[in-house]
């Protein structure tokens, strides 16, 4: 029996996205189009693959057992596809702004230098982890642990966090009685800091709201307010003097990052590249 490699390429693509709706994305077809080719599978195997959950679809056993045989074969033809058009495809990488303009993008030029097309999208780990899942993105930098089905990542960094202020506010008794600047209404920065290093959760409310931490970095460098900021962020300021660190923690709260990447997606030799060079850099770093 034949079997058409469209339909187990939308197989393998509903199998690791755990959903119709994603699959349907990823693969540039309606919904309708995807259920019709996975209920031909079906019918053609004589055999359910998925169980039709309220939220996505469950693979039996048998889509299990499917997915482990053509894997490798379909990720090796869509490889040797991609290395065959002229000028190949373009990695799309997603993070947080700050910290991929900041440590990530300086990391990737020795590649693109070498012929890497590249495209950034910035944003918050839950969505860009969504959007990886669902084929729009191939690569994630995440400051969170990944717990998307269809999806892979391992630790890639530790991210440092400092409660800087300048020099001119440094002398005021308490961080209570300076403004504080922060980067989202709910403090998630702040509250991590605090109750790391002093057992409790913040008191004071945040006076200034700035949704991007090279803002909050240039309000407090001004002299505005206080905050909580990423080490990578505040080094050269803290070198040249123009901030100062209001505690010295013994050990500094850290958040781990994760490097992301949808499952298969590591056949695409340029993704696989990227991957591994991103790893190998941010690894080589004790702390950002």
């Amino acid at each position: 029996m034949s079997l058409s490699l469209d339909l187990l390429r939308t197989f393998l693509t509903v199998h690791r996205t755990g959903s119709i709706t994603a699959a349907a994305q990823t693969l540039g077809l309606s919904q309708p189009a995807v259920t019709a080719q996975v209920k031909a599978l079906e019918t053609a195997l004589d055999r359910p693959l998925f169980d039709r959950l309220p939220r996505g679809v469950a693979p039996t056993a048998a889509a299990d057992e499917l997915a482990r045989r053509v894997a490798a074969s379909l990720d090796a033809l869509d490889t040797v596809v991609d290395s065959e058009l002229p000028s190949g495809g373009a990695v799309h990488l997603g993070g947080p702004a700050e910290f991929l303009s900041e440590v990530v993008i300086p990391l990737l030029a020795p590649l693109v230098r070498e012929g890497l097309r590249l495209r950034t999208t910035f944003g918050l780990s839950d969505g860009l982890l969504a959007d990886l899942a669902a084929g729009r993105l191939d690569l994630v930098v995440s400051t969170i642990r990944p717990r998307v089905r269809g999806v892979q990542a391992e630790p890639a960094y530790d991210e440092e966090f400092l409660l800087v202020a300048s020099p001119e506010l440094a002398g005021a008794e308490d961080c209570g009685t300076r403004p504080l600047i922060a980067y989202a209404e709910d403090l998630p920065i702040v509250r991590r800091y605090w109750r790391t290093v002093f057992g409790k959760r913040p008191s004071m409310a945040a006076q200034v709201v700035i949704p991007d931490l090279r803002g909050v970095l240039n309000a407090v460098r001004a002299g505005m307010g206080v905050s909580v900021l990423p080490a990578y962020l505040c080094r050269a300021d803290l070198a040249a003097g123009r901030l100062v660190t209001l505690a010295e923690p013994e050990l500094a709260p850290i958040n781990t990052g994760y490097l992301a990447v949808r499952s298969g997606g590591l056949a695409r030799a340029a993704v696989a590249r990227v991957h591994a060079h991103l790893l190998a850099a941010l690894k080589s770093a004790p702390a950002y």
